[in-house]
């Protein structure tokens, strides 16, 4: 098989998984004086060509993962909701909230949320900005490991006199299994270097 079909291949198969997620966008109202966000490249405004190298990652997704600790007696498991959205500027919005899950599946409570921004560089130097619900505030510096994985570290870190100690977080997110994201996400908090923390497996729901 040449590249020309492995490429007609792989266009096919996104065709495909799109089916369910194509018409679907970000819940939000229509009638601001300026571009609404949109997590579905078909819609709304188009992406900046800034944004390009991210691509990927635009659009709502759904899943489920696994939080550890070196503190903790055992894993818990997590449900997630990830948007990364734009509105036609050189940046993409994020936001993200979590749900505990119980042995079975059920859930248990809300978890963790935050929101943020994506923001490419002319040099591919990719800056993400986090604010937590915790308390939390981290500057992640990164760059792309390819066109389909996405690699960064904390630069800074800032914090409440209320929140958990947090001195540095590493992430890798990447499409893995028929265009779903998976990512990882490791930290150094409470007095233990930096380990793992997280783990999950997404997939589209809209986009």
């Amino acid at each position: 098989m040449d590249s020309g079909d492995s490429a007609s291949d792989a266009i096919q198969a996104a065709e495909q998984r799109a089916e369910s997620t194509r018409d679907r966008n970000v819940p939000q109202f229509d009638d601001l004086p300026i571009p609404v966000d949109s997590a579905n490249l078909r819609q709304g405004p188009n992406l900046n060509d800034a944004c390009l190298a991210l691509l990927p990652l635009v659009g709502v997704w759904r899943g489920e993962g696994e939080i550890n600790y070196s503190t903790m007696e055992k894993p818990v498991k997590f449900a997630q909701q990830l948007t990364i959205a734009h509105d036609g500027r050189p940046f993409l919005f994020h936001e993200a909230r979590a749900w505990l899950l119980d042995d079975e599946g059920k859930v248990i409570r809300p978890a963790a949320r935050e929101v943020g921004w994506w923001r490419p560089q002319p040099d591919d130097t990719i800056e993400l900005l986090l604010a937590h619900a915790t308390g939390v505030l981290e500057i992640f510096y990164g760059k792309p490991l390819n066109q389909t994985s996405w690699q960064l570290g904390t630069d800074a870190v800032v914090r409440t006199a209320t929140a958990k100690e947090v001195t540095g977080a590493q992430r890798l997110y990447g499409l893995i299994n028929n265009g779903d994201l998976g990512y990882v996400e490791e930290r150094a908090m409470v007095g233990q270097p930096m380990q793992p923390h997280a783990s999950a497996h997404l997939r589209r729901v809209a986009g």
